[in-house]
């Protein structure tokens, strides 16, 4: 099992966004596509597709014009691993028997497997949801508090 370059690239730009998010001299601030392109290498039309997917989960909010840009729609700890993850790639499906938009599976008439795959989903997905964007981009419990005051 492999995340996709681009659900890699999300990760590591909310990452670097809650790092600046929480940074004393960063409060209130809005960060943008290019900036957080700069910091993390993610190529800025990469970064700006994401910016866009981020914004239609609800996990950022933008704002367009002078002053515009994006901050994390949340605290850093309100956010999951699995938020990001299903903002780029969609719901989290193991296999394509748990996708109820595809039927194109050859064993879907007899398998005995495919009532258990959705146990092993959960679990895969519980595993994502309890690691918080806070935890990936190491920010210390101080920041994260002065995060919650702004929020």
């Amino acid at each position: 099992m492999r995340l996709s370059s681009l659900a890699d690239y999300a990760v590591v730009m909310m990452a670097a966004a809650a790092r600046r998010s929480c940074a004393p001299e960063c409060l209130g601030a809005r960060l943008t596509a290019t900036m957080l392109a700069a910091e993390t290498g993610v190529p800025l039309p990469t970064a700006q597709k994401l910016v866009g997917r981020l914004a239609a989960a609800g996990l950022v909010e933008s704002a367009r014009g002078t002053g515009g840009g994006f901050r994390l729609a949340r605290t850093s700890g309100a956010i999951s691993l699995a938020d990001i993850v299903e903002a780029v790639e969609g719901p989290i499906a193991m296999t394509v028997c748990l996708d109820e938009e595809r039927h194109d599976c050859a064993l879907d008439g007899h398998c005995a497997v495919k009532p258990h795959w959705g146990v092993v989903n959960e679990a895969i997905r519980g595993a994502l949801a309890g690691v918080s964007l806070q935890q990936l981009a190491g920010v210390p419990a101080t920041a994260a508090m002065r995060e919650k005051v702004l929020a």
